[in-house]
């Protein structure tokens, strides 16, 4: 582990703490401005595009690619902040070593936020740009869905509505630093002293995104109730020192328990979406890495199957 990496990351995180008694306005701006500091990696060339939300609108999205990247498989990447927070711009520059590393383009998704927009608003949107990549043509043997925090739960989400609509599934699913126990059931919620996300956050963003609802409804997280058979393959990856370490070792084993082929990697001593800090922390990178080559591995194995 890069530990003087991480410190010195962590330390400049709390010299730049969120502001207190913060809007989400102000939360987006203060995450934004943390996060597009983060170098992108160099000679991608980014599409900007507009594609249909669940709405009947449209939302803004980026398209993200190297020069090898085969323009037949897709990653669309749905990024963190806990549903109220993270943009484009926040997640630029870990979409753009993602891209390096697995081969395939990268639609990176500009999904609704609350609480303007509640629960099931950005669900919807995932489930519409997965449909929307079917419309483009991607076969959806050809695309993974991809995300970390709440976007790990909308990747997750989203091909479980696939299914129950009987849309063709995906080839694989990632999903990095999970959120998925909204009802902090498991232990880890309760036991770990995560440098980011406390229980007060949690509840901020619950009270947000389900106002008055049901956190374990399948409409805002598998975990609980939702059916996990017929799933293609899934990776999670999370880090020893998190809140929501539990959600992704638990969520991996309900998927083998349903027949999924699922793995979790738990990363000694890392912390929540670490990946965000690619390339300042060597593990972001390897982490991004190890998901470039699932889904390289199962993209190029559901194309040649259906080939």
């Amino acid at each position: 582990m890069s530990a003087q990496q991480l410190e010195a990351i962590l330390q400049m995180a709390a010299q730049n703490p969120p502001p207190p008694q913060a809007t989400p306005a102000q939360l987006r701006a203060w995450f934004d401005a943390s996060n597009s500091q983060m170098p992108l990696a160099q000679g991608l060339p980014i599409q900007a595009l507009r594609i249909p939300n669940g709405a009947g609108g449209t939302m803004a999205a980026e398209l993200l690619s190297t020069l090898q990247a085969n323009p037949r498989k897709l990653v669309i990447y749905y990024h963190a902040g806990g549903f109220v927070f993270g943009s484009l711009t926040s997640h630029r520059a870990l979409c753009s070593y993602l891209a390096q590393f697995c081969g395939a383009q990268v639609l990176n998704v500009d999904y609704r936020l609350a609480p303007e927009h509640p629960a099931p608003a950005a669900h919807d949107d995932a489930l519409a740009a997965y449909q929307w990549a079917l419309d483009q043509g991607y076969a959806a043997s050809a695309i993974a869905l991809m995300g970390d925090s709440a976007g790990g739960n909308l990747a997750l989400s989203t091909a479980v509505h696939a299914r129950n609509l009987g849309l063709p599934l995906p080839a694989a699913i990632v999903a990095l630093s999970p959120a998925l126990d909204l009802a902090s059931e498991g232990a880890s919620h309760h036991a770990v002293d995560d440098p980011f996300i406390t229980r007060e956050l949690m509840g901020f963003f619950n009270a947000m995104y389900v106002p008055g609802g049901d956190v374990r409804s399948p409409t805002v997280t598998p975990f609980y109730r939702a059916d996990l058979q017929g799933l293609p393959p899934v990776q999670l990856q999370v880090g020893g020192r998190e809140r929501l370490r539990d959600d992704a070792v638990t969520m991996a084993a309900r998927l083998k328990a349903a027949g999924v082929d699922a793995d979790c990697t738990v990363w000694d001593g890392m912390v929540h979406c670490w990946q965000l800090f690619a390339p300042a922390l060597d593990e972001a990178l390897a982490s991004l890495e190890q998901a470039g080559r699932f889904i390289a591995a199962h993209q190029r194995t559901a194309v040649a199957a259906a080939a």
